[in-house]
């Protein structure tokens, strides 16, 4: 019985060590570009990082940077809003290892972009 309740312990250990692997490897700098229509691509370049369920960090825009807003991380899905002179504009996201899946509501429009990791 001891044997059954330390195996299952260490089995949940070892699942949290890697689920916070996973997530912490969202932290860093992120680019892309989001294709607008009839219009140029839009490059994108984020810095994110991950505390805990907290998602902080700055989007990198023409204008200068901004810090995000309301950063939320579940898992490998993550929700942050960047405030703009004309508003909010929402963002949500998956991480997977090697890129992220980004939707952006601009206008009640979603847009989708991939990024990929910038500093490595």
């Amino acid at each position: 019985m001891k044997r059954k309740v330390f195996t299952t312990a260490a089995l949940i250990c070892c699942f949290a060590i890697c689920l916070a692997a996973a997530i912490a490897d969202l932290t860093g700098k992120w680019t892309g570009t989001l294709k607008m229509p009839g219009e140029d691509d839009f490059p994108l370049s984020y810095t994110l990082k991950v505390d805990g369920d907290k998602l902080t960090g700055s989007a990198h825009t023409p204008d200068g940077e901004v810090n995000i807003t309301d950063g939320k991380i579940n898992g490998n899905d993550f929700t942050f809003n960047v405030p703009l002179h004309d508003g909010n504009v929402p963002h949500a996201g998956k991480y997977y290892v090697d890129s992220v899946g980004m939707d952006i509501t601009i206008n009640d429009t979603k847009f989708h972009s991939t990024l990929k990791r910038a500093d490595k």
